[in-house]
């Protein structure tokens, strides 16, 4: 494909190859403890097929966890319209990937997010970067799914947010209880959410339909 057809599909952008990451994004302290780890677990770090799995994990970890550096307004990076709607909103199936700080295991699962405007709207894409901002970070499901709300009330200042949130964890999964089918299902209700059983009742109703 050519320069200005990738021009075109950019928007006006030319697409470069990702060049991956590069040493700026190394942490050598974190490498030393994850070749520990292996070492304490009975492993040879040193052997071919773990000789970049320090660095690797030190990655890993790095953009697992990148929400701590990250706040609901970056994420939102004023896609909040002015708009004279205040019919409820909602996007569903918005999937995220965590890790429980109990077991630094992974969970996983989907988000079901509504809110009632009060004269203004966010970008749609808007809310699924906001689900990443708390779920890179160390977390437990109940405060993922309150933080979610309350970030969205936070720069929305809405009648009412509500969240869903279903998910599968891998310390029930693989480890513990062992039960490869079990979900866990939170909920947040603010404003009109919480206080009008009708919005609440009509949110849950459209976030089971067609599914």
């Amino acid at each position: 494909m050519n320069r200005k057809a990738l021009e075109i599909l950019a928007g006006g952008r030319y697409l470069q190859e990702d060049p991956g990451p590069d040493d700026s994004t190394r942490d050598p302290a974190l490498e030393v403890e994850v070749r520990k780890m292996l070492q304490l677990i009975g492993e040879n770090p040193s052997r071919e097929g773990l000789l970049d799995t320090p660095k690797r994990v030190s990655r890993a970890l790095h953009f697992l966890t990148s929400g701590y550096d990250l706040r609901v307004t970056d994420a939102v990076s004023g896609a909040l319209f002015e708009e004279h709607c205040e019919e409820m909103v909602i996007v569903k199936d918005v999937e995220f990937y965590s890790l429980c700080e109990h077991h630094i295991l992974p969970f996983y699962g989907r988000a079901h997010i509504g809110y009632l405007p009060k004269g203004r709207v966010i970008g749609l894409s808007k809310i699924a970067r906001v689900v990443d901002v708390f779920a890179r970070r160390l977390q437990v499901q109940e405060r993922l799914t309150t933080q979610i709300a309350s970030g969205l009330q936070d720069v929305l200042d809405a009648h009412g947010v509500a969240v869903v949130l279903e998910a599968s964890h891998f310390c029930m999964i693989m480890r513990g209880v062992q039960k490869q089918n079990s979900k866990t299902v939170t909920s947040s209700m603010l404003g009109a959410f919480r206080e009008d059983s009708r919005s609440r009742s009509e949110f849950m109703e459209l976030i089971r339909s067609h599914r």
